[in-house]
């Protein structure tokens, strides 16, 4: 692998044709960030505030138990404090919120670590593992995730129906422009508050129900067996047959160079600012881009001590992406609901596409964020 002599990042280039990938292959087409992996087997620069690890350091035992015997026992701190501040008697909401999010967080670098490294585990606990530990994380995730929803589009929905209603798309006449933009607003007043309504009416049932299911998952005997395991796992990692605490530092080095090769070579395909505004086809691969960008940064936790801080803004770029595709799916059904006004369908219709454009520039941020501009070229 080549080394880089800087570690400045760049920004993307614009050198590639619309609809078009560059010409470099995916596993040369790495920004300079990129290459820290690969030189962690040598004298890599790594954000570990103990400096970088040798190359005999990066072993099973020395790298990877360690980081998933942490975050066991993160997780069961954090399940132990989510009981705390669960009981009847305690008013602190927020308290089990945070725990549950800290749950979720340890659960999340537990599973895509046993993904990423699971040659150098056993592989057959790996996969157990790794499947309760995404139901648990999935089941937790739904009540947080309503609860955002519903706020990001009511506030929404405030926005849209002030003073102002957003331009739409095109170009129009002066006059027809004007009076279409006054009759748009006058609907949207008159339909933006039942539509609100409605909105949190059905998502306030969907996050009830995602309690309710939390709760029973989080009383059943199946989460009984996770945290089970779990409490295991932060005593001993079961590593894979023959594995012995000589295991050389490929065992760790060329999964996490193959899941960082796998989240270019997504980005690398991810549709360009020219496609379709509204096709909700293409959603799939940006999820799919910030799922692997997700195990790239446990990847690099595990191998280099942290994630890589250039990465940051991307992440979050495809966080907020995620968010306004669900927003927009969920204005989306709720206009669908049978026998509603013409007035709440507009409003509805109307932060639909609100929602899109916020889908449209989280993909503008997220382009201008990627540090690695060979990977990604904007038309």
């Amino acid at each position: 692998m080549r080394r880089p002599d800087q570690q400045t990042t760049t920004r993307p280039t614009p050198d590639a044709a619309p609809g078009t990938t560059p010409d470099t292959p995916p596993a040369e087409a790495t920004g300079p960030g990129t290459r820290r992996i690969a030189d962690a087997g040598g004298a890599a620069r790594s954000p570990d505030p103990a400096g970088p690890r040798p190359a005999g350091d990066l072993t099973t035992e020395a790298v990877l138990a360690p980081y998933l015997r942490g975050q066991a026992a993160e997780f069961l701190r954090s399940l132990r404090l989510h009981h705390e501040h669960s009981a009847p008697a305690d008013s602190g909401g927020h308290d089990a919120a945070a725990a549950t999010r800290a749950l979720r967080r340890s659960a999340r670098r537990i599973s895509g670590s046993l993904h990423t490294f699971r040659a150098a585990l056993d592989p057959l606990w790996a996969d157990q593992l790794r499947a309760e530990l995404a139901w648990l994380s999935g089941i937790l995730a739904r009540e947080h995730a309503y609860a955002n929803r519903l706020t990001r589009l009511v506030e929404a929905l405030h926005q849209l129906s002030g003073p102002a209603l957003p331009a739409a798309r095109g170009v129009r006449a002066a006059g027809e422009g004007a009076t279409s933009d006054a009759q748009g607003r006058a609907a949207l007043g008159v339909g933006a508050a039942r539509a609100g309504a409605l909105l949190e009416r059905r998502l306030t049932l969907a996050r009830t129900r995602s309690h309710s299911a939390a709760l029973q998952a989080l009383g059943s005997s199946r989460f009984h067996a996770v945290a089970d395991a779990v409490a295991l796992l932060a005593s001993d990692v079961p590593l894979a047959p023959g594995t012995t605490a000589g295991r050389t530092a490929e065992a760790l080095l060329e999964p996490a160079e193959r899941a960082e090769q796998r989240l270019l070579t997504a980005v690398a395909a991810l549709p360009h600012d020219d496609a379709e505004p509204y096709n909700e086809a293409q959603d799939a691969a940006w999820h799919q881009a910030r799922l692997l960008l997700r195990l790239h940064r446990y990847a690099n936790e595990v191998v280099l001590g942290a994630a890589d801080p250039a990465l940051t803004g991307a992440g979050r770029a495809l966080d907020l992406h995620r968010d306004a595709v669900e927003a927009a799916g969920a204005a989306a059904a709720a206009a669908r609901t049978p026998r509603i006004a013409p007035a709440t369908a507009y409003a509805l219709g109307v932060l639909h596409a609100d929602q899109r454009h916020e889908v449209e520039a989280a993909r503008t941020v997220f382009r201008e964020t990627w540090p690695y501009a060979a990977a990604l070229s904007t038309p």
